[in-house]
């Protein structure tokens, strides 16, 4: 009888390591657990507890449009109206979508919005995730292409072209959601924060005593949440990790995580464990944390070295760590003397 053990870790890859010590200087936190995953938001000012409030609403509301295992979303809508007709979604649906498929493009369809029946297929993260037959992942496959996606810019309807598609927004409306969280702290006056989503990082500003944030990212390796191998010092910009340790579940012996492959329909296996993106977007470096994974070391790098303001640090299964040109720049320290820095 096969053993099946499901693990889901729920808090963020990349851990905040220090705030400000002086009492003065305390912020408001306050965490919720949404989109899936913990969500812990501090900030500094006397409006802050108000502006953290406004923030967690327009998650809910993010939620709620955009959430594939909902029976009322938008993103459910699209799904029951492939190969039928287009489906009228909201501003921000439309908008999530269409950077999507942006990145489906740039990434040759690595990443790619479309992966709904793989998805739902593995199940990795619920209670049903399982090693599905060859022939149920063939026919899954069959239905992924981010180019059968047809959108009506006048109307923001969505439409895929065939019965049985699905749009799964798993990988990048969590970075919608923190760039939105920034949006509306920084228009509450708030100039000092950090917004964690669960392996979506994103800091404003400096600390109140004027420092930059350091940042620790998440030992891929670790059982605990919160043990890391190195530290960046960044203000103004969002990590975001992708990894085999988020989401996975074993069978007979195998881990099988949740970062599927949509050239063979199975787990991800290219000798990667994660990669983290530096960015001032986190619509952006959600999308190309998965995007950076799945095309592998080589071609990951490739990609992110040449989008501007965009850097990545890449660990293998050996521990080996690789950076793009301009991580240095935010004084990268490997402080587990296990992990090996090392030039691509």
């Amino acid at each position: 009888m096969k053993k099946l053990k499901i693990t889901v870790f729920l808090f963020a890859a990349i851990i905040l390591l220090a705030a400000c010590s002086r009492s003065q200087d305390k912020p408001v936190v306050k965490t919720n657990f949404m989109l899936d995953t913990m969500i812990k938001i501090s900030a500094y000012g006397s409006g802050a507890s108000e502006a953290i409030d406004a923030a967690f609403d327009r998650i809910s509301e993010i939620e709620k449009k955009m959430n594939a295992s909902a029976e009322d979303s938008e993103v459910t809508g699209i799904n029951k109206a492939a190969g039928r007709e287009y489906f009228k979604v909201s501003p921000d649906t439309f908008y999530v979508i269409k950077r999507g498929l942006y990145f489906s493009e740039l990434s040759g369809g690595r990443f790619d919005i479309t992966v709904g029946p793989l998805v739902k297929l593995w199940g990795i993260g619920t209670e049903n995730a399982r090693v599905p037959e060859e022939q149920e992942i063939k026919s899954a496959l069959s239905l992924i292409n981010y180019r059968d996606v047809l959108l009506d810019e006048e109307n923001h309807g969505v439409m895929l072209k065939r019965p049985g598609m699905r749009i799964d927004l798993g990988a990048i409306a969590k970075g919608y959601a923190a760039d939105e969280v920034i949006r509306i702290l920084k228009e509450k006056g708030v100039r000092s924060a950090v917004a964690d989503l669960g392996g979506n990082v994103y800091v404003l500003g400096k600390k109140p005593n004027g420092e930059p944030w350091k940042i620790g990212v998440q030992d891929p390796f670790a059982e605990t949440r919160g043990d890391i191998f190195a530290t960046v010092e960044v203000w103004d910009k969002t990590l975001v990790t992708s990894g085999v340790y988020e989401r996975f579940f074993e069978e007979e012996g195998k881990r099988y995580h949740h970062i599927l492959d949509t050239s063979t329909g199975y787990p991800v296996e290219n000798g990667l464990v994660s990669v983290t993106i530096i960015s001032d977007s986190s619509i952006d470096a959600d999308a190309l944390s998965t995007a950076a994974f799945s095309l592998g070391l080589k071609d990951g790098m490739r990609l992110v070295e040449n989008l501007p303001g965009i850097e990545a640090i890449f660990v293998t299964a050996d521990r080996e760590v690789y950076i793009t040109s301009g991580v240095e720049k935010y004084n990268f320290q490997i402080i587990n003397e296990d992990f090996v820095l090392k030039q691509q």
